[in-house]
């Protein structure tokens, strides 16, 4: 019997000061790949008031209820 359970996944992005740019609530997720573009995580490039930002270095942070994992990504326009 195969059990399925989900997890609260939450990714928030940095920019290179460590300020906040981005909060993404996912919701509950049940664990596995996410590839395609509407089951995958996506940011338009905004911060939390609507804003471009700029091109440069971010970071991002994943969170769920057992794991954490903070990782570099570059923006170019």
């Amino acid at each position: 019997m195969k059990r399925f359970y989900t997890l609260a996944v939450k990714i928030t992005i940095y920019d290179t000061r460590s300020r906040v740019v981005r909060h993404l609530d996912l919701g509950h997720q049940s664990p596995g790949i996410y590839t395609n573009r509407s089951r995958a995580a996506y940011w338009d490039g905004r911060n939390n008031v609507g804003e471009r930002v700029a091109s440069g270095i971010y970071f991002y942070q994943l969170q769920t209820d057992n794991v954490s994992s903070l990782r570099k990504m570059l923006i170019l326009k």
